[in-house]
């Protein structure tokens, strides 16, 4: 796989060339979703973020408290940025800028230059495809909610699809250059940062490469002040850790008792055992000054990391001995089994 399709494959588009886009969705679904057949080739450019050295100024479009925060709640459910980091979310939140509609208004034309990639914050939009020199045909739609354009400027495309405003609303939007640098940048570097991170943990050696780079596109960042609770013990399993930068210190109750097992440290992880044993949470983690994380939810955990089951069921033989060594006893030892 090479660097570009990489980098690109971590914003969920596997492919620059041999694709065209499938909008066909029936209207009550809601948006279609981007969903991709093989019909035909298309060349383009695509947009290598290790090629572009330009980090660029900071651009900053005002907005007011409640339109920050509104925006930040739409952006937090768009899967574009989920991989961005909390100081990368604020710089998104500071590029967008307001485009506001009437019916009737085209926000964007197939066959155009991609400009500006859009998030909707209020109105209903529909969705036209010319096919082969037809008339445009309504194949979907959008009812406050959702985003779009961000394919044409991935990949320096025409626009593939025609949006019309069907009601009185507002966008935000955000220049091609903008979406390039913070989007496709951040995440191409975020991959090679949990790549490079994964490598250390000892239980993935025997994951395969390409299992590997799956395994970092699925990872979540976190970070946690000093003393902050990550785990709680007695808490249901929602997904597993892997230390990026400092400490967590690892403790388990007994007896009324809380006494510290174990640290972890940069290239570590904690929280595989209860998801191997569909246990609830064995041990409460906190963390040591600030830690910076990676998490993996529980149905990436089953999807991606078969290959590494024995070795962590291996691991909570260490676990026991661990156990038993602190308290002097196999007491608590079912909480894992």
């Amino acid at each position: 796989m090479s660097a570009e399709v990489g980098c690109l494959t971590l914003m969920g588009r596997l492919e620059p060339t041999d694709l065209d886009l499938d909008l066909e969705s029936p209207m009550d679904e809601g948006p279609p979703p981007s969903r991709i057949t093989r019909r035909k080739s298309i060349f383009a450019e695509a947009y290598d973020p290790e090629e572009d050295d330009d980090e660029g100024e900071r651009v900053i479009h005002a907005k007011s408290d409640e339109q920050r925060q509104r925006l930040g709640e739409t952006v937090r459910n768009i899967f574009l940025f989920r991989s961005l980091d909390p100081e990368q979310v604020s710089e998104v939140l500071d590029a967008m800028f307001e485009k506001r509609v009437d019916v009737g208004d085209c926000v964007i034309n197939q066959g155009d230059d991609g400009d500006n990639f859009y998030v909707i914050d209020s109105g209903c939009f529909d969705i036209y495809v010319a096919a082969d020199g037809q008339e445009p045909r309504k194949v979907g739609s959008y009812d406050n909610a959702g985003s779009f354009g961000e394919l044409a400027l991935m990949y320096n495309q025409p626009r593939a699809a025609t949006i019309k405003a069907t009601t009185p609303g507002a966008l935000w939007a955000m220049e091609r250059n903008t979406f390039k640098r913070i989007l496709l940048k951040s995440a191409c570097k975020k991959r090679k940062m949990y790549e490079s991170l994964l490598e250390k943990v000892p239980m993935l050696k025997s994951l395969k490469v390409y299992e590997r780079l799956n395994l970092a596109d699925a990872l979540l960042p976190r970070t946690y002040k000093d003393g902050e609770l990550i785990i709680q013990q007695g808490d249901a399993a929602d997904g597993m850790f892997f230390v990026e930068e400092g400490e967590v210190r690892i403790t388990m109750i007994t007896n009324n008792q809380e006494k510290e097992i174990s640290r972890v440290t940069d290239g570590g992880c904690f929280g595989e055992l209860a998801l191997v044993t569909k246990k609830p949470r064995a041990a409460t983690v906190y963390a040591v000054n600030n830690v910076k994380l990676a998490f993996l939810d529980v149905e990436a955990f089953e999807r991606l990391l078969g290959p590494c089951m024995e070795l962590m069921k291996r691991s909570i033989v260490d676990y026991e001995e661990e156990i038993v060594r602190i308290f002097g006893s196999k007491a608590n030892i079912s909480d894992v089994r």
